[in-house]
């Protein structure tokens, strides 16, 4: 597609529900008793492949536009899938089944699309081997070979939520207690959403104790608006002249808004302001409003409180003035695409001064850009970032399979250019 420059953007805008707690929700209200029903359900192609897999295994689901309702059968009503489940693009998909399918009295293969199956699973597959999980392979194809489960104690070599998350589901299955070291916090969801169903779980700064579970208690769901969707929108709104957007209903857990702590370092002039709290998750609505960036430096305990948001931060970075370095962000590479060599390959083509580290990039900005050919990669974020760089490239730009952007965002681009006056 040809992407279209705008000059100014202004208007209200409320982005698609939070990607994480869409999965989890439906995930977890499958192993609940009773019927939870959930609203703000985010339609992307992920957290559909979430809905199929459950299906699969029994787990009735009524869906009526983002209203969803899981009629869950408990921590044992799983019943054994007749084929594979396919996760389609999705590694929260694969990655928390593995826990949940780990202490199963049955057998159970995953696979997904052609980027799922190079993206590594071992990093889940090992720690829950050390309970006693049977899972064959570390790239999908995964053959699950349902077993008893022991707790352990395991501390995390990476900051990731879907590991410490798959986990956690297994801890509810296994015997004794389960404890988790975090090296840094990631996203809490799970836990969240585990205490308010009654689950054995605790937390301690970056200790997790989980403790098996005879069951959890369904619930009524409220899924705010995706901060990692509203992302894309806080940089345009900054970087544009003369504009200011407003998005509403924003999900603002402590764990997700290192994007807001990272564009307030670089100049951005943002307010948070609605701040409420539903089903205990905190939202609030965010305005944006064009403002002079500066390069700042983002790595540390922040990076996996905004792992999903670097790419567009990179965008902003090319138009602030100075350099900006992003590092202890390896986990980047495990993402749909190597996101690290992949912004670092697209911008290039724009004429960006990027270079690439190893555990991130150093942009020098504040430099004129030009148009380019962009290739997505199949990349949901990266085609949105993609699309926020392009506004201000001097010249015609274009874009690969944009139509990836459904993954967690459909109807982004009527969005986007919605907001043009």
């Amino acid at each position: 597609m040809i992407i279209h420059k705008m000059k100014k953007v202004n208007g209200e805008i409320a982005v698609p529900g939070d990607k994480s707690i869409s999965h989890r929700a439906v995930m977890l209200g499958a192993l609940a008793d009773g019927t939870t029903r959930i609203r703000g359900f985010l339609r992307g192609a992920d957290c559909l492949s979430t809905i199929d897999c459950f299906r699969k295994m029994g787990i009735k689901i009524e869906e009526d536009g983002d209203c969803v309702t899981v009629h869950g059968r408990g921590l044992h009503g799983l019943r054994p899938p007749k084929e594979t489940l396919y996760t389609g693009n999705s590694g929260t998909t694969t990655r928390l089944l593995c826990g949940i399918l780990a202490g199963q009295p049955f057998d159970t293969v995953i696979t997904g699309d052609e980027s799922i199956c190079k993206r590594p699973m071992g990093r889940v597959t090992k720690p829950l081997a050390l309970m006693g999980a049977d899972i064959e392979n570390e790239y999908c194809p995964l053959i699950i070979h349902g077993t008893k489960l022991n707790g352990i104690e395991y501390s995390m070599t990476v900051a990731s939520a879907q590991v410490k998350t798959a986990l956690i589901l297994a801890g509810l299955y296994a015997d004794g207690e389960t404890v988790i070291n975090e090296i840094e916090r990631s996203r809490d969801h799970t836990e969240l959403m585990l205490k308010a169903m009654g689950a054995g779980i605790e937390t301690d700064g970056l200790t997790i104790r989980v403790k098996k579970t005879d069951s959890l208690r369904a619930q009524s769901i409220t899924v705010p608006g995706d901060i990692s969707s509203a992302a894309f929108f806080m940089v345009l709104g900054t970087i544009m002249p003369n504009s200011e957007i407003t998005i509403k209903n924003v999900g603002i857990n402590p764990t997700r808004t290192g994007i807001i702590d990272a564009m307030t370092a670089m100049g951005a002039d943002i307010t948070i302001f609605n701040e409420r709290t539903e089903g205990g998750e905190p939202a609030a609505d965010i305005t944006v409003r064009t403002a002079r960036l500066h390069g700042t430096e983002i790595g540390g305990a922040i990076i996996p409180r905004l792992i999903d948001e670097l790419p567009v931060i990179a965008a902003a970075a090319v138009f602030a003035e100075g350099s900006t370095v992003i590092k202890d962000a390896q986990e980047l590479k495990v993402k749909e695409t190597n996101r690290i060599r992949a912004v670092v390959d697209e911008f290039k083509k724009a004429g960006v001064d990027i270079t690439e580290t190893e555990d991130g990039m150093i942009i020098n900005g504040g430099k004129p850009i030009h148009g380019a050919d962009f290739a997505a990669y199949g990349d949901h974020r990266m085609a949105m970032s993609l699309a926020i760089l392009a506004q201000l490239a001097e010249g015609e730009s274009t874009l690969d399979n944009a139509a990836c952007v459904d993954v967690s965002y459909p109807g982004f681009f009527d969005d986007f250019y919605g907001l043009e006056n």
